[in-house]
């Protein structure tokens, strides 16, 4: 037991393992980029199924058809009538038909402010209550007057009526069915789910004057092209990343393909060869709608709630019309019916390669946790490295009065009979990288408040006067840091700068990974040089080329670079940002200011860093 402690002793302090930590950090980012890379395998994905047994997709005749195309034609052609007209004439109209059925109506008014624009309508909706029911329970068809590409939902809100009225007819529901019409998809789902639970604000949502049970699911018709369609295209992204229960998507598929005929397409992929290719563009698809958290249809504000929600969007050009559309509809709320519970049996957290396969949380997982370890595992290699100190700088009398003091204390280990020479240790100075480090991380609401609360028409020259301060900060920092009367930071200072730093976006990113893994993926690789960040007090040639290669993956840069690459103005994009933050609780700006910016600008403070020798004695470029 001697011989094993000395030995370990001997290795703790062994300085070669000091070495070991920056190789050990670049395999965890190659192993979890090629992870995620080698996913759409078909060795890596497993085939859907169904896990809950009572929703029995496609084991139900579907009978809407027949005389009711001629009601949704009827349909169609009064709404076509009310198209100029404004939201409140629409609505009295449309409780007009819905009373006619015989069903509860409610109208619900709403006024989002978000910077530089007011989103104001009424909602109204209708609840067609179970004859098999107590209304403990209910399932919710969306048919908005506008897509969330603000274009006129006319077929499916003509659809969603005459689904309305054939589900009148039928004595088997032992669910409610509530309709809900909100004049658009960005924030009229919003207002009738928050006030549905409770949850609005009384100042800017009113509440709903009547309401049901629990709701159990949702689904959402966006059917605003003209004509027959090849598929019906599944959209499933959720706020902040949050998914709905894999068996609701199962399901669709299932009774699409089986029963209906009919195709099925995840993430725009119209046309899928099943090939690895197509396999990895479903995927990173997915990853960027999940990472970037907007809502992408009027079902992602029921997710949030944990209401199983997804939108179903007619496209191509094929032989199926609306009412094999309606028929599909039908089919999932009869396997809706079933349910004696909620979703729960399935996946919340998966990635779909293709609409039969997908991989789970236990699969994907560890690529982003691996890039997250990198961080750490370089935190703690500088911070135990920070604990001996180092013989640069010194003088070479210096150098020998040190290994005559090593030799007196006894520091040196023997381990079979051989002597393993280790350095003095240290003390660390650590107030003025915590406060360097904490200071970054407080800045950080700086941007998250501007860009949050700038009015959209300053959006860009706000911008831009950010990123041009954002590129100048770093160097003016540095400059007060190293011409201070202090004296310049030590080297020792600038490796736990880095540590600190790093040990944050280490555990802010493995903790990210569990909730929105995508989002932790890409703010981690993008940041993956800061672990690999240094001073260069020797080159300046080598210190600005540093500096400019992290001022190119800097948040501002990559906002930029990822409005130009999707067509956008980046007022655009930041708009978007800000109607999230305030209406639907998005986070991905709080991860970018207050994660992602901090960190790199440690990072930059870092490389511009010239250390001093923490005696007076200064080292010069």
């Amino acid at each position: 037991m001697p011989r094993l402690i000395s030995t370990a002793l001997a290795l703790r302090r062994d300085p070669r393992l000091l070495k070991l930590p920056p190789y050990i950090s670049l395999l965890c980012i190659i192993v979890g980029v090629i992870w995620l890379l080698v996913l759409p395998l078909d060795e890596y994905s497993r085939r859907t199924y169904i896990s809950e047994n009572a929703l029995l997709p496609g084991q139900v005749h579907t009978y809407f058809g027949g005389s009711d195309q001629n009601v949704l034609r009827a349909y169609r052609h009064e709404i076509d009538a009310l198209q100029n007209k404004t939201n409140i004439e629409v609505n009295d109209e449309l409780e007009k038909i819905l009373k006619g059925m015989g069903l509860k109506v409610g109208r619900q008014n709403y006024t989002y402010h978000s910077p530089g624009e007011t989103l104001s309508g009424e909602n109204v909706y209708a609840i067609l209550q179970a004859p098999r029911g107590d209304a403990t329970e209910a399932i919710v068809l969306v048919a908005a007057w506008k897509n969330i590409e603000e274009e006129f939902n006319r077929n499916g809100l003509a659809l969603a009526l005459a689904l309305t009225r054939y589900f009148k007819r039928w004595s088997l529901w032992s669910k409610d069915i509530i309709l809900v019409v909100p004049p658009e998809s960005r924030a009229g789902t919003q207002a009738w789910v928050d006030a549905y639970h409770d949850a609005h604000d009384p100042s800017q949502v009113a509440p709903l004057p009547i309401k049901s049970g629990a709701l159990q699911g949702a689904i959402a018709l966006d059917y605003a092209q003209e004509g027959r369609f090849e598929s019906v295209h599944i959209v499933y992204d959720g706020v902040n990343g949050q998914l709905p229960n894999l068996d609701l998507i199962n399901s669709v598929v299932n009774i699409a393909s089986g029963q209906m005929g009919m195709g099925s397409a995840l993430q725009g992929m119209w046309k899928h060869s099943q090939k690895y290719d197509d396999n990895l563009k479903t995927v990173l698809r997915g990853m960027l709608n999940q990472a970037l958290g907007h809502a992408v249809g009027p079902h992602s504000s029921f997710i949030p709630y944990h209401v199983d929600a997804i939108t179903l969007q007619p496209v191509g050009q094929g032989w199926h019309d609306e009412m094999g559309l309606g028929r599909l509809v039908e089919g999932m709320f009869r396997s809706l019916n079933n349910l004696l519970e909620k979703l729960h049996q399935s996946f919340f957290f998966y990635l779909l390669i293709y609409k039969h396969r997908f991989v789970s949380i236990g699969t994907y997982l560890p690529s982003a946790m691996l890039i997250a370890a990198n961080f750490t595992i370089t935190a703690i290699a500088l911070w135990v490295k920070t604990g001996y100190k180092e013989g640069d700088g010194s003088s070479q009398a210096e150098k020998q009065k040190d290994d005559k003091s090593k030799a007196e204390s006894g520091t040196d280990v023997k381990a079979d009979g051989k002597v393993v020479a280790t350095s003095p240790a240290a003390e660390r100075e650590v107030l003025l990288p915590l406060l360097l480090v904490a200071g970054a991380q407080f800045i950080g609401v700086i941007p998250l408040f501007i860009f949050n609360h700038t009015p959209s028409k300053l959006l860009t020259p706000v911008f831009y006067i950010f990123a041009i301060i954002n590129a100048g900060l770093p160097h003016l920092a540095s400059h007060l840091l190293t011409s201070s009367g202090r004296g310049r930071p030590t080297a020792q200072q600038y490796r736990l700068i880095k540590s600190f730093s790093l040990l944050l976006l280490g555990m802010f990113l493995s903790t990210l990974a569990t909730l929105n893994f995508s989002l932790a993926f890409l703010v981690g690789l993008l940041a993956a040089p800061l672990s690999y960040t240094r001073p260069w007090p020797a080159s300046a040639a080598a210190r600005y080329a540093s500096a400019t290669l992290l001022h190119a993956l800097a948040p501002p840069a990559v906002l930029l670079a990822g409005s130009v690459a999707a067509a956008l103005g980046v007022d655009a994009v930041l708009a978007e940002a800000a109607f999230g933050w305030h209406v639907w609780g998005m986070y991905t700006q709080l991860v970018v200011w207050c994660v992602w910016w901090p960190a790199w600008l440690a990072g930059q403070l870092v490389v511009l860093g010239r250390p001093g020798t923490g005696d007076g004695k200064e080292k010069r470029a």
